[in-house]
């Protein structure tokens, strides 16, 4: 009777604590030994694998640092004091080695509170320029690799709103740098400025269906912040710290060196801005220099692009994709729509890729066209490439060899399939460093080399192909052996050695890098020494279950057993889950977990309640799919109770849960899961979601991989809402949500929202919105505080959840107590 009294007094302080406004939480100590630890370091590693460099950063920021000043502008979000993102991943700390050294070199000369950002190789791989954020700006580094020493090069009169920042000249002594302009104007703030009129925006007819962009330009007041804050001088600064002008203020955007260093690609922003669209759809002009700054030519200019046909395969006409062949001297690149950029018009090629040579004044040269859209090219000779398209409403790719000196050689589809089937994926194609420092296509001879994950049914094992241009076969060099382990083959050191940059990591073993040479057997030389920094969680059970839906589809999920788990006892669990769309049952159905993977408890995780007397299946598979003329979406809700209900009979029937202690949880796509799964089954006792839309009115030109808008199929946005079903709602859901989401349609309106719906009809939520937090949450104290809202809310709703009749019982019990 005692352990019931404290049971409810334990319930009336959760609902009191709920009304009040809580200062920030700590999560309990066994969640807390694993979300507050030092993480490893990150590594970068040259081209010839012979130097590493360990970057040192704290896990989170802070919530100071996300209360910095911020302006949301066209799509970005900028730090107006310092001049760079507000979200920029910051490291505090650098350390060099040899990978044949056992101990790393701490850097010296580095800033006090060193906040690093935005590292960039030098051509010869000797040193690393990087950006050092200060309280008033940001200044350029060097890091000297040999010397295991750093420097400033400049002041703290950088911008680096706009990316860019860093570029090398070829001769390894000089920078290009995006600066501060002098005659940059106050900006205006927005908050107190008195309006000199109304916002206008007006339609003169043509159809501007855009996703629900967040951060755009709203008024007058914005477009002049944002050219203030875009607006920089391009300066030459040397490695001595000469600073020489090289080109006048202008909105620039991007800066590319040819791959022989002889010219730069400098593209700037124009007029006019839009509200619709974010910056990178705002008008632009591409123009070569030479390395002295004199003008070439103006090579392409592209108009505000707010308007396109409907669909996910539309684009915009006009050059696009202009870049730097990356096997030649200085050559142009760039794609052109064949069908207007509309997919539903109908045509033999959709793209087709040109080039032009230095000085960009000859008539351009047709290289091929693509059946489908566009996606990318790989160059190695003179006579080979490899080229790339994809189709979304099909999910299909091809992959193209042909040959760039002659367009009427007809290419060679070598690959014709789903991309969403990667049991048949052959691999990446290799690359290295050619002589201009580009990276092309490995070849030895008419041999290419490929590098794939190497999904398959019988499990994961990574492999390195060798593919001959003349009879289109591959042959199999090296297959991970690994039962046990993971081996994530990470790139190609030297391909002639059979040098391969590897990680290896198993559900207990920390990752690790190696080199690995494939032509030896047992060849494996470890780079790193990380340890394992959640030791808690070494002896966690852990392992890939299969089972099927109703309908027959084989779906997976990772299972962890409580840490104290006895066996023979039933425990609640955690189901965690972001659904997928496919287009055909047989890729839908492939194995992607890994069992040997490392048990990884990032700030998101479900893993944490492991600790706490929970099963997790995290990342059950929810597929959603639409075969030929039917789209996943058009049974969605059918498919996303079959999967939960799957889940938890799989997990059921191995005997390791009470089903009617559910929980359910996921972020983004994954709680509109959540709140679907809650509206339209009974098979939850609770259910947690993060940083959702609920409303897919709200919506309405597509989201997620809905491609149709909401007249075209408003039945589809109806049935898919969980807002118009909060009628039907009455389990137990926690809405979490950043204050600051800048996701495409997850305004931290759908939020609030959705809550006062539910608590209008009488539905238990809780709605817990985070200060200063974006879709992914960055503050120790919102991660701390998310992590036992979490766990307060699964301790009352699902661990020690009562029944409906037994806590009436219990009511009355309790009553009697008290008289």
């Amino acid at each position: 009777m005692k352990k019931l009294i404290h049971f409810f007094a334990f319930l009336f302080f959760l609902n009191s604590y709920a009304q009040q406004s809580l200062t920030y939480q700590q999560p309990s100590d066994e969640i807390l030994e694993l979300a507050d630890v030092d993480l490893a370091p990150g590594v970068q590693i040259d081209s010839k694998g012979e130097n590493i460099v360990l970057l040192y950063r704290n896990q989170y920021k802070s919530i100071a640092e996300l209360s910095e000043t911020e302006l949301r502008l066209a799509g970005l979000r900028i730090n107006p004091v310092t001049n760079i993102g507000s979200r920029t991943t910051y490291y505090t700390n650098l350390k060099v080695k040899k990978t044949s050294d056992k101990e790393a070199k701490q850097v010296s000369g580095l800033p006090e509170d060193a906040r690093l950002s935005n590292f960039s190789w030098s051509p010869d791989e000797s040193m690393i320029a990087c950006l050092n954020t200060t309280a008033t700006g940001v200044e350029v580094w060097v890091l000297h690799i040999a010397e295991a020493k750093a420097n400033k090069l400049t002041d703290a009169t950088i911008n680096a709103n706009m990316g860019s920042t860093l570029n090398w000249f070829n001769d390894n002594q000089n920078l290009l740098v995006k600066m501060l302009p002098s005659d940059r104007k106050p900006l205006i703030d927005t908050d107190i400025a008195v309006p000199s009129g109304p916002t206008i925006s007006e339609s003169d007819g043509e159809k501007a269906q855009n996703r629900t962009y967040q951060d755009l330009l709203k008024t007058p007041n914005d477009e002049f912040n944002f050219e203030q804050l875009a607006r920089s001088e391009i300066k030459k600064v040397s490695i001595n710290g000469k600073i020489d002008s090289f080109l006048g203020a202008d909105m620039y955007r991007g800066i590319d060196f040819s791959p022989d260093g002889e010219y730069i690609m400098i593209t700037t922003i124009k007029r006019p801005f839009s509200y619709l669209v974010t910056y990178s759809r705002f008008p632009n002009e591409s123009t070569i220099y030479t390395t002295t700054g004199q003008k070439v030519k103006t090579v392409n200019e592209v108009p505000l692009d707010e308007v396109r046909p409907k669909g996910f395969m539309s684009t915009r006409t006009g050059k696009r994709n202009l870049n730097w062949r990356g096997d030649q001297p200085s050559t142009l690149v760039w794609v052109e729509a064949l069908d207007q950029g509309d997919p539903e018009v109908e045509v033999d090629y959709r793209d087709a890729l040109y080039q032009v040579e230095a000085p960009f004044n000859g008539k351009s040269k047709l290289l091929i066209k693509t059946k489908q859209r566009f996606g990318g090219v790989s160059w190695a000779t003179e006579t080979t490439a490899v080229a790339y398209d994809y189709w979304w409403n099909t999910r299909n790719t091809k992959t193209y060899i042909f040959n760039p000196s002659n367009s009427k050689s007809e290419p060679k589809i070598i690959t014709d399939r789903s991309y969403q089937d990667v049991y048949s994926d052959p691999g990446n194609f290799v690359s290295s460093k050619n002589e201009f420092g580009q990276y092309t296509l490995t070849m030895n001879g008419d041999k290419l080399f490929l590098m794939g994950d190497g999904y398959s049914k019988e499990g994961q094992f990574p492999f390195i192909d060798e593919y001959n241009l003349k009879t289109n076969k591959t042959k199999r060099l090296y297959q991970s052996p690994y039962t046990d382990k993971l081996e994530s083959l990470n790139s190609a050191i030297d391909m002639k050695k059979g040098e391969i940059l590897v990680r290896i990591e198993s559900k207990t073993e920390y990752p690790n890098y190696y080199i690995r040479n494939i032509n030896k057997k047992n060849d494996l030389t470890a780079i790193t020494t990380f340890e394992n920094p959640f030791k808690s969680l070494e002896n966690v059970n852990k392992r890939v279950i299969n089972y099927k839906r109703d309908d027959g589809l084989d779906l997976e999920g990772t299972l962890y057993l409580p840490l104290n788990y006895e066996e023979g006892k039933k425990y609640p669990m955690i189901l965690w889950a972001y659904p997928r769309e496919f287009k055909d049952k047989a890729s839908a159905a492939q194995s992607t977990a890994n069992p040997n993977e490392f048990v990884y408890p990032y700030w998101g995780s479900p893993i944490y309640w492991v600790t706490k007397g929970y099963v997790v299946l995290d990342d059950a598979a929810f597929p959603i799919v639409g075969e030929g003329e039917e789209e996943p979406n058009d049974s969605f809700r059918t498919q996303l109770v079959a999967n939960g209900k799957a889940a938890i009979d799989a997990v059921d029937d191995l005997g390791y849960i009470d089903r009617k202690k559910v929980a359910v949880g996921g972020h983004s796509y994954g709680a509109f899961m959540t709140a679907n799964l809650l509206s339209h089954s009974n098979l939850f006792a609770a259910g947690i979601a993060r940083s959702g839309a609920y409303n897919r009115t709200l919506t309405p030109f597509g989201f997620q991989s809905e491609e149709r808008s909401y007249w075209d199929a408003p039945e589809v946005y109806y049935n898919m809402s969980p807002f118009m079903h909060a009628d039907k709602m009455k389990t137990p859901l926690l809405l979490i949500h950043g204050v600051a989401d800048n996701n495409s349609g997850t305004y931290p309106l759908q939020s609030e929202r959705y809550f006062n719906a539910l608590k209008g009809l009488g539905a238990p939520v809780r709605l817990v919105m985070l200060p200063k937090e974006s879709h992914g949450y960055r503050a120790k104290e919102s991660i701390m505080h998310m992590l036992w809202e979490q766990d307060q809310w699964l301790e009352k709703h699902v661990k020690n959840r009562v029944e409906k009749a037994e806590a009436i019982n219990t009511e009355k019990e309790e009553k009697q107590i008290k008289d």
